[in-house]
């Protein structure tokens, strides 16, 4: 009999975002550096009848706006599946936080499916798999440090001598953002149809304060909040903090533990947590 098989979904934090500008097709293109974290959910896949979806601990979407049973879809109409599987959803990634959970569900669904399935599919045939599915789902098939260009799909390692010497502290505030929201409220702001952005680069002298995310005064605007959450990380020894992705969730990088659990003491009234990046060879 067929064991259950479980995989971990990372999550990830954007080390500045750039929304450059329009495009035809009505996405947009970005500059990011994605930084994955191991925060994570656990998705486990168990032998049945048919696909199945279920999750233990947060009320999420189970029908087809989930990206686990988008993922499922399109692998099982382009190959005929012997075997289907009940996914159990282990959620520990906020959702509505801007760290890329459900692009990084999608993108776990795709691997194990791949592997339990027999596919032989390379990892470059998943990730024109997952474009289908949405624009960060790509970068998860591989994950690690990368510098994400494009609507998503153009992806670069970028390499950081120091990652190991980090450490992120996750600050969740208690409202979520939705992504189309932010980028609806963002297209307001686009004054260019083209113009190109370069992020300092990532070596011993790194100039963290030139890193931006063009949707924290979006966010900000509305949930004047995250500007105070920003203010006593770098009060407290940030060398960088800011919002990931479109938000909510903001985020510190520090250097020096003590100063990192100071501040998470100071910060007990919301949910925090402290992560690690993961190195990927």
């Amino acid at each position: 009999m067929e064991k259950t098989y479980q995989i971990k979904s990372y999550s990830k934090i954007n080390l500045g975002l750039k929304v450059l500008n329009l495009r035809i097709d009505n996405f947009h293109n970005i500059n990011s550096i994605f930084i994955e974290v191991d925060l994570c959910d656990i998705l486990q896949f168990i032998p049945s009848n048919s696909f199945k979806l279920n999750c233990i601990n947060k009320n999420i979407p189970l029908d087809n706006s989930n990206t686990i049973a988008q993922a499922y879809k399109i692998l099982s109409e382009k190959f005929d599946f012997r075997k289907h599987y009940e996914i159990i959803i282990d959620k520990n990634i906020p959702v509505g936080g801007g760290m890329g959970g459900g692009s990084s569900n999608a993108a776990a669904t795709l691997k194990a499916l791949n592997k339990l399935n027999n596919l032989k599919l390379t990892n470059k045939d998943l990730m024109d798999i997952a474009l289908k599915i949405g624009s960060d789902v790509p970068f998860f098939i591989e994950g690690g440090l990368k510098f994400v260009y494009g609507r998503g799909e153009k992806i670069k390692p970028h390499m950081f001598s120091l990652i190991d010497a980090i450490y992120i502290l996750l600050v969740l505030p208690k409202f979520s953002i939705d992504t189309s929201w932010a980028y609806k409220n963002i297209k307001k702001k686009l004054q260019y149809k083209n113009y190109s952005t370069k992020f300092p680069p990532l070596d011993s002298n790194v100039k963290w304060k030139l890193f931006e995310n063009d949707f924290e005064d979006i966010v900000g605007s509305t949930y004047p909040e995250i500007f105070e959450i920003k203010n006593i990380l770098y009060e407290n020894g940030a060398l960088y903090s800011g919002l990931s992705g479109s938000g909510s969730t903001m985020f510190g990088v520090y250097n020096d533990k003590i100063a990192l659990k100071k501040t998470k003491q100071l910060l007990n009234h919301y949910n925090t947590l402290i992560v690690s990046p993961i190195q990927r060879k």
